[in-house]
């Protein structure tokens, strides 16, 4: 009998009904590229938002329960599980499939809980890297029964001082302080519930000085594929002032980031992590993002994360042409190395509207219009719902407009023409999304 190469398997697949759980702007835009698939019958996002609900249908199923996503699995014959959050991660869903003897075989892209703990602790990613030789940022990890060693250890370390919370935060748990009487604030803070649980352990950091970017990868554990990179803007002031949010734009291809350091970004840190993935037996066949920066021409790993991230999956997946459904069975069935990802040669650029008050608090609930306005740009919906047939805001960041360009100044010019077009009470974005990168790319 003849051998069937895995990729002339998967193109002769049939289409499958596809499940992708999460709410935000990252699963509008990982709904957008499958729903595009011809691998893709039907396609349903659990829970979803205003968004994808115009390209899907919405669960009402929350992530986090395990046995509601495991009877919607089987009653809607779902062939292909996308997870997009951390949280259901960290929590285990993929072991809960692995487990189940009528889920286990059924594709669900994402690391065991073993796996997710490289972002979900803080203190075993450093550990990880230094079992891997992976180059990061000095460190000093404390529990709050450590409260005190901690104080004196922050006391004596050099400013500026980055602290973080070990666990799970929204994106908010890290700290960069500038006085060591702030750091200590900060630190009593988190060790007395500022991030709940997340706080139960502290990370002290060294800072390092240098230009963040973020790269991406699909693996099955043993081998991989690179996704496009992005540079996103974390804070919530123009000129990256104030405090830090989920994130408030991103920018596609990175400018900075050449040959030169692809090679050391492959060989230091990609490399070692798909082989310290596989030599400690972690079951691992999805996404991920490692958070870098880049010092005097050489990256070092500021963060791991076990999923795409959001808004940078705003700009990754325009500009992926690959068919995400293949690459996704791939890397479950093993045979990443077969593949191949084809990528737009033109920059994305996404602009994140959010809410006032935002990353503080802020109200819910408001009519967003204006969306039937925009004009040569992808709006996703990040946090977003429908009531009394009109979309209205769900959350801090609400909508991600993305555009794309020959050059990174008309994709700029583009999203802010189209941000502008978009209206709701309270309305916030950053307009200098990409702006810094002007003059690498355009002289």
């Amino acid at each position: 009998m003849p051998v069937v190469p895995p990729l002339f398997r998967l193109l002769s697949l049939p289409a499958m009904n596809i499940l992708i759980l999460g709410s935000g702007g990252r699963e509008h835009a990982l709904a957008d590229k499958i729903a595009a698939s011809p691998h893709c019958n039907r396609l349903f996002v659990a829970p979803g938002n205003a968004g994808t609900s115009l390209i899907a249908t919405n669960l009402p199923v929350d992530p986090m329960d395990f046995p509601a996503v495991r009877d919607t699995v089987l009653i809607l014959q779902i062939g292909l599980v996308i997870v997009g959050p951390e949280a259901p991660l960290v929590d285990g869903i993929v072991d809960f499939f692995l487990a189940d003897p009528q889920l286990a075989d059924i594709p669900i892209i994402g690391p065991s809980a073993e796996g997710a703990r490289l972002e979900g602790s803080k203190a075993f990613a450093k550990a990880f890297m230094g079992r891997h030789d992976i180059p990061t940022a000095r460190y000093k990890a404390f529990t709050r029964d450590e409260r005190e060693a901690a104080m004196a250890y922050v006391a004596g370390h050099p400013t500026p001082i980055v602290l973080k919370a070990d666990g799970l935060a929204a994106g908010k748990g890290v700290v960069i302080c500038d006085t060591h009487e702030a750091a200590l604030a900060e630190l009593d803070g988190m060790f007395s519930g500022k991030f709940g649980r997340a706080g139960d352990q502290v990370v002290v950091e060294q800072f390092l000085e240098g230009t963040e970017f973020s790269v991406f990868i699909l693996t099955d554990g043993q081998d991989y594929v690179l996704l496009p990179e992005a540079k996103d803007y974390k804070r919530i002031g123009e000129g990256d002032t104030g405090p830090n949010t989920g994130g408030m734009g991103a920018v596609s291809p990175v400018p900075f980031v050449d040959e030169t350091v692809w090679a050391k970004v492959r060989d230091r840190i990609i490399g070692p992590t798909v082989r310290g993935i596989k030599a400690e037996n972690m079951h691992y066949k999805g996404f991920i993002f490692f958070g870098l920066i880049l010092v005097d021409g050489d990256p070092y790993v500021i963060e791991y994360n076990c999923r795409m991230g959001d808004p940078e999956t705003e700009v990754v997946m325009p500009r992926l042409r690959s068919d995400l459904v293949e690459l996704a069975l791939a890397a479950w069935n093993g045979s990443l190395k077969d593949m191949h990802v084809d990528t737009d040669d033109r920059h994305a650029v996404t602009i994140m509207l959010v809410s006032g008050g935002y990353p503080g608090d802020y109200a819910k609930g408001k009519t967003i219009l204006g969306l039937d306005h925009v004009d040569g740009s992808r709006v996703y919906h990040a946090g977003t719902a429908v009531h009394l047939d009109e979309v209205v805001t769900a959350g801090g960041r609400v909508i991600a407009v993305t555009s794309m360009g020959s050059t990174l100044g008309r994709a700029i010019e583009k999203s802010l023409v189209n941000a502008a077009a978009i209206d709701f009470e309270g309305k916030y974005y950053r307009a200098d999304i990409g702006r810094d990168m002007l003059a690498i790319t355009e002289g």
